[in-house]
């Protein structure tokens, strides 16, 4: 794709990982500030210039909003709420609506990422 664009959402949880040794402290119950990352790309842009216009992902602002922030994750999700099952998720939830998006990423902190990418 010639055209890439992303946008950043943030939300505050807590959460516990599963499948992990007793004294891991991911084990225990514990939060993080997430940013999300959607990225979207397009070969040719549309009649106003655009990937897609920013305005347009409120639909994905208002779900992160209202289903994830200040949630304890574990209640929310089937999966272990890892960042890698997150990314996903969020990848499959959104890509009907969106056929430009092409990867999600999850950051924990600001030195850890990962994402899911249709490639």
């Amino acid at each position: 794709m010639k055209y890439q664009i992303s946008k950043i959402f943030n939300f505050s949880a807590s959460h516990i990982l599963n499948g992990l040794v007793a004294d891991h402290p991911c084990s225990r119950l514990h939060g993080h500030n997430y940013a999300v990352r959607f990225w979207f790309a397009a070969d040719v842009l549309n009649y106003a210039g655009f990937v897609i216009d920013y305005r347009d992902l409120d639909t994905i602002k208002n779900y992160i909003n209202n289903s994830l922030d200040h949630r304890h994750l574990n209640d929310i999700f089937e999966f272990n709420p890892t960042s890698e099952n997150i990314a996903k998720f969020l990848y499959d939830t959104f890509k009907l609506q969106f056929a430009q998006l092409i990867r999600v990423e999850v950051s924990e902190t600001p030195f850890t990422n990962a994402f899911y990418a249709e490639n």
